[in-house]
């Protein structure tokens, strides 16, 4: 019944969304050859005959509420079933969770993009539906990148949408590398794609992309395409450049890249981290700044109970600010510009 649904519709989101927490797994063959794994809800595999070095995983609603990112995989998977693109190479597209997208909510306990790397099962006895999955999607990820063989590249790409709005519409995180060297022609890629801000972390975390970056040295990285909307809502023709541009290294129809220059990004790394640490954590600026928004030397940005943090820096900027996170977690991230001109391969 899967396989035929499939087959009519194309609509795996449809489908994955009908049955949130589970999906039997199956498996077909297109009329092209290209081979189908569903192998759990929300989670489906895909090799073509002839396929080149590319191990592509494309993922999507992390957070259930981040909707544009879902439209746009959800449109590739159903042009692959229908044989409207032709897949030049393996693909993984992953739609993180089902249950919170249902209820257009970021989570549904947890946020899920805190609980990769192994943090589904830290904290004795707290067990819920997104450390499940996290643990889940780390499976399935391994799997995807082990079952090829030979020199492979790997790629993970975590598309979401952010809560506010942004200095620069869209961006992505790099993250930590523990001293490689970023690649040049992943920011040539990133900029295909109309995403020229990149942040630059520096230390580890639990996030989807560093996962797939440390645990398989995945070229990976969290994309933020724009803000929040609900479904329906986007404006896909905001999206259409980066969509055309994954479309393009999924069929190996991509142009060559431009060269890199620095001139063309807005680069910037991790200064600090600020976390919350009591309820009575609160952020001192309106709930609509902008991320990448700087304030003059000495502004207070927040307080938490009888600690003040201010800006410390020229040209510090704030990213990610949330003062509903729980304890314990980062509650902002401050940024400072950032030359790699001599940490590049």
């Amino acid at each position: 019944m899967i396989e035929q649904q499939l087959r009519d519709t194309g609509d795996f989101l449809a489908l994955t969304l009908a049955n949130p927490d589970g999906l039997s797994p199956c498996h077909f063959t297109l009329d092209n050859g290209t081979a189908v794994e569903v192998w759990d809800t929300g989670v489906i595999a895909f090799q073509p005959v002839n396929y080149g070095t590319k191990d592509i995983i494309l993922s999507c609603g992390v957070h259930g509420n981040e909707t544009a990112p879902i439209e746009i995989c959800a449109e590739i998977v159903k042009d692959i079933l229908t044989g409207k693109l032709l897949l030049a190479e393996r693909l993984l597209v992953l739609i993180g969770n089902p249950a919170a997208i249902n209820l257009g909510k970021r989570e549904v306990t947890e946020n899920l993009n805190r609980l990769f790397s192994g943090h589904h099962s830290k904290g004795a006895g707290v067990i819920n539906a997104e450390r499940k999955r996290a643990k889940d999607l780390e499976h399935y990820v391994s799997r995807f990148y082990q079952q090829s063989e030979g020199e492979r590249q790997r790629y993970l790409y975590d598309l979401h949408t952010a809560i506010r709005g942004s200095r620069f519409e869209k961006f992505a995180v790099y993250p930590f590398l523990h001293g490689k060297p970023w690649r040049k022609q992943q920011l040539q890629f990133l900029a295909a794609c109309e995403v020229t801000t990149v942040l630059l972390m520096q230390t580890a975390a639990s996030t989807f992309s560093y996962y797939a970056s440390n645990t398989h040295g995945a070229d990976a990285f969290t994309i933020e395409l724009g803000k929040v909307q609900p479904f329906g809502q986007n404006d896909m023709t905001r999206f259409a450049k980066t969509a055309q541009t994954l479309r393009a290294l999924l069929t190996a129809t991509l142009a060559e890249l431009p060269p890199f220059s620095a001139a063309h990004f807005h680069l910037y790394e991790v200064y600090r981290a600020i976390n919350k640490q009591t309820q009575d954590f609160k952020l001192h600026f309106a709930d609509d700044v902008e991320n990448f928004t700087s304030y003059p030397m000495g502004t207070l940005l927040a307080t938490d109970g009888d600690l003040e943090y201010r800006v410390e820096r020229e040209g510090e900027a704030l990213i990610f600010p949330n003062a509903k996170v729980a304890i314990g977690q980062r509650a902002m991230l401050m940024v400072i510009p950032k030359d790699v001109s001599k940490q590049l391969i």
